[in-house]
């Protein structure tokens, strides 16, 4: 067998580290244990990255939360437009309904573009359809719009 202590790379790694003296039969590479330091250097560095993926998770939840409440008031106003859209002869009006939910829905029906159809036999309407709910401390909106052809009456 070589005799590894005899060699420069063995002498090398025999030398006393700077913790103190170390067992001379093993090289330092070898030693049992972590030191204090590294202890605290490893556990820091799990702490932040457990912070970052708990802070990715929270951040997601957050957002499902919120794309939840954006399909909620995209179903309400699509079902009040329907509604709105399937009266035959609409009439120049607003207002507002609130659900128990805790939507407000602002329905605005006003006759436009009347310069462009006085020559034609259609009125058209604009429907605006708008959903407000609290969300915490902000206030959040959803609108949709639309434009209704009716027959004019003569």
């Amino acid at each position: 067998m070589h005799d590894f202590k005899n060699t420069s790379f063995g002498r090398l790694m025999m030398r006393d580290s700077p913790a103190g003296p170390t067992n001379r039969r093993a090289p330092f590479f070898c030693r049992a244990g972590f030191t204090l330091l590294e202890v605290l250097v490893a556990t820091a560095l799990l702490g932040i990255a457990v912070a970052v993926i708990l802070q990715l998770f929270s951040t997601n939840l957050r957002a499902l939360s919120a794309s939840e409440d954006f399909v909620h008031a995209s179903i309400k106003a699509e079902t009040k437009m329907r509604e709105v859209l399937d009266n035959d002869n609409p009439s120049e009006t607003s207002f507002s309904e609130t659900t128990d939910d805790g939507y407000r829905t602002d329905v605005w029906i006003k006759d436009t573009l009347k310069e462009r159809t006085e020559n034609i036999d259609i009125r058209l309407f604009q429907i605006d359809v708008t959903v407000r709910w609290t969300k915490g401390t902000k206030e959040r909106s959803f609108t949709v719009r639309s434009l209704k052809a009716v027959k004019k009456e003569i």
